[in-house]
């Protein structure tokens, strides 16, 4: 361990362990996939980033070593330490000069936005050295003044190459299409087990691997449709989904792009129609479940049973907002009469 701060210190990195870890100390190679708490902070002491409270809720860093993360000075430490260990390391501005670009792709990741959000127009080096604004104050101040900064890492786990599923980012072209099918099976599953939530995010990732792929081909060409005919299944699975959880408007969304490109998709009619439904949206519902019978009329009954459905629901809606009426006409009419003055 003293020849391993000794190296660190030779690099511009001061290591102080805060809690040890247990165990033997890995050998990282290239593709093991390390989970990691951290909290970033300037060597005053004020804080930057935390995983245990970005976004409003504990979630930890995971980094697959070797695949060249842009804080390249993370892959450094991370190699010194066992599992369950707390460790200080305070790191030379030569280590630290990017950390205001990853911070602003981990924030923009807490947020729920694009983690490239703001960084699309030019490379890291060139905004190092521009007045473009991240969007932070804290990181435009770090941004024009580099300094030293303290890491405090907690490392969770660390998982060997070939005992975990690559996240998409990390995976070739290849891998993603070979993992697509078995998110796809996963999904159903969860699906059939009434794990609706948990099937619309395995869809969810399937489509994801695959828009990934698509970007790389010409829209309309041989590469691109063969995706998206891929594509067009996962969607509507995922339409199901958020059928189920009232998300009507993405539905709604999700099935008109399908039917821009595949006008006889019997599926994605119906869901629109569902959809429609539940929205108010009577016109439209009517059209779009007529459309339904019309290229596929074995599903008369079905959606006869929806039409059924939805009057019942317009009716009650009406007889409702018909009592709300006289209920606040008739409230009126019995109230004493006032006299006021200016």
């Amino acid at each position: 361990m003293e020849e391993l701060a000794t190296k660190l210190l030779a690099e511009g990195i001061q290591k102080k362990v805060i809690s040890p870890g247990k165990g033997d100390l890995s050998t990282f190679p290239d593709g093991t996939k390390v989970i990691f708490h951290y909290r970033s902070s300037l060597c005053d002491g004020t804080v930057l980033d935390d995983s245990r409270t970005m976004g409003g809720r504990s979630k930890p860093m995971e980094l697959i070593l070797g695949k060249k993360f842009k804080l390249a000075v993370w892959e450094r430490v991370i190699a010194t330490m066992r599992e369950g260990e707390v460790a200080d390391f305070t790191c030379d501005v030569k280590h630290t000069a990017l950390y205001p670009l990853v911070s602003q792709s981990l924030r923009n990741i807490s947020a729920g936005k694009d983690p490239l959000e703001g960084q699309r127009h030019c490379c890291g080096i060139a905004q190092i050295h521009s007045h473009h604004s991240l969007g932070h104050c804290d990181l435009d101040k770090l941004q024009a003044n580099p300094q030293p900064l303290v890491f405090t890492l907690e490392l969770m786990e660390v998982l060997t190459p070939g005992s975990f599923r690559l996240d998409i980012w990390a995976m070739t072209d290849d891998e993603k299409l070979e993992v697509v099918p078995q998110i796809h099976v996963e999904g159903n599953a969860l699906y059939k087990k009434g794990d609706v939530k948990e099937a619309a995010e395995k869809y969810h990732n399937a489509i994801a691997c695959l828009k990934n792929l698509q970007m790389k081909e010409r829209p309309g060409d041989e590469g691109w449709i063969k995706l998206d005919l891929m594509i067009t299944p996962l969607m509507l699975n995922y339409c199901q989904c958020q059928l189920i959880q009232g998300q009507y408007y993405e539905v709604l969304d999700h099935c008109s792009s399908i039917l821009s490109k595949y006008e006889d998709n019997v599926k994605a009619y119906f869901k629109r129609a569902k959809a429609h439904a539940a929205v108010w949206n009577e016109m439209e519902a009517r059209a779009d479940f007529a459309k339904v019978v019309e290229l596929d009329p074995s599903l008369g009954p079905s959606v006869a049973k929806e039409l059924r459905a939805m009057e019942e629901r317009i009716r009650s809606k009406e007889k409702e907002e018909k009592g709300r009426y006289k209920s606040l006409f008739s409230s009126d009419s019995n109230a004493p009469a006032t006299a006021t003055t200016g």
